[in-house]
């Protein structure tokens, strides 16, 4: 029989090395994650409030806010406190709690961010069906279906790492739990559990990106078949926001999951950009490039 060691807590040590300045890093996180949720709490409650943006996109815009916030909720308090107390000791229940949520709102994101393309790939490249395809009653029925299937998903995909043992070192070489992560910890790991991990990054990370490219690739064309210099830059302004953020999101998505990582250090900071900054960056990029997200922010202030 193997002599495995099972172990009921991890030791997480995302800045590992040479001692680090604790009271700066901390000072960093909290500004990170106290400016994105301003951010995007102020573009949640711009939408409420202004009925005019009572749109699909701007419902789409709304939740990816909200999925924002969750995105950085779930990873950085923990840190904070970690950082504050000096204890980096994770419980098993804590970790795979937080397993739970990432995994839940990063499908919720991607599945998201495919909608939003396809409210877009409607709006240009048939308009006169938009309001029939995307009214009121279809648009809070994908939105329930979104986060439904989301949180359904993470909890079959946790329920299968559970059965994973982690004896090789409780170690974590990251500041969160991840799958990534947990991973390199495991020495009984469960077949089933790589299958079904596969098939959650063909069905939830290379579909939505290949329908979200299939529908820009539709949109383009239309946009650049039409005559009129200002037809076509008006209806590259609408899409210009989705289209700068997935490609900052799945840039770095791909960096940090599919990319073979050549140093730890390295692997960390594509780690604080994915889910600190981009979550940060998003609505930052609306507010920018939205000239109606823009006046209702100036009305609301």
């Amino acid at each position: 029989m193997k002599n495995e060691t099972s172990f009921k807590d991890f030791y997480l040590l995302p800045f590992s090395g040479e001692q680090v300045n604790n009271s700066l890093i901390f000072t960093l996180f909290f500004l990170i994650y106290v400016v994105g949720v301003l951010i995007n709490s102020s573009i949640i409650t711009v939408i409420c409030l202004e009925v005019q943006l009572h749109k699909p996109m701007y419902l789409f815009i709304c939740n990816l806010s909200i999925v924002d916030i969750f995105f950085t909720s779930v990873i950085v308090p923990k840190l904070l406190h970690m950082l504050s107390s000096g204890n980096y000791i994770v419980s098993f229940l804590e970790c795979y709690a937080q397993l739970y949520f990432f995994t839940a709102v990063a499908a919720t994101e991607d599945i998201l961010l495919f909608v939003m393309a396809y409210d877009r790939y409607v709006a240009i490249c048939n308009p006169l069906n938009y309001h029939r395809i995307l009214n009121p009653k279809n648009c809070t029925l994908i939105t329930i279906g979104i986060w439904a299937a989301a949180f359904i998903n993470s909890f079959m995909f946790v329920n299968l790492a559970l059965y994973m043992s982690s004896c090789h070192s409780n170690v974590i070489h990251q500041f969160y739990c991840d799958v990534k992560s947990l991973t390199k910890t495991t020495c009984t790991s469960s077949k089933l559990f790589f299958v079904v991990a596969g098939i959650e990054i063909v069905i939830l990370g290379c579909i939505p990106m290949l329908c979200t490219f299939t529908s820009y690739v539709n949109i383009f064309s239309v946009i650049f078949e039409m005559k009129s210099r200002e037809s076509r830059k008006k209806a590259f302004s609408t899409c210009s926001s989705h289209l700068t953020v997935i490609t900052v999101y799945y840039g770095t998505c791909l960096v940090e999951y599919l990319v073979p990582a050549y140093s730890e250090i390295m692997d960390l900071v594509f780690s604080v950009v994915f889910t600190t900054i981009v979550p940060m960056l998003n609505p930052i990029i609306y507010s920018l490039q939205n000239s109606n997200v823009q006046s209702a922010l100036l009305r609301l202030l």
